[in-house]
């Protein structure tokens, strides 16, 4: 009889620690796959937004082909400092000297 309950005991304590990894490894695989969702979920929506752009721009090909300017960013133009046009002014003299002894 003691044969039998150190057997199972045994037996017990085998299915306990073989349920413990079985756990700890469903875990980790719920883990993984929540992980992989979230990057895959990301990856869908750049994708969305990247076809989004590309539908919009599809619209200029028929206007490109027909000749009209392009729909892009428009042209800031920033205002100089007076250092920056006093610096071109005499950078321009410059050139026409230069280009004034070339030309002699």
């Amino acid at each position: 009889m003691l044969k039998l309950t150190k057997k199972y005991l045994k037996d017990v304590w085998a299915l306990l620690w073989s349920k413990t990894t079985i756990d700890e490894k469903a875990v980790a695989t719920v883990k993984e796959i929540k992980k992989r969702y979230k990057l895959t979920s990301q990856e869908l929506a750049d994708v969305a937004k990247a076809i989004s752009e590309v539908g919009n721009q599809i619209d200029d090909i028929g206007d490109a082909v027909k000749g009209k300017p392009r729909k892009g960013r428009k042209v800031v133009h920033k205002q100089k400092s007076k250092a920056e046009i006093a610096k071109a002014q005499a950078s321009r003299k410059a050139w026409e000297e230069a280009n004034k002894k070339k030309s002699k």
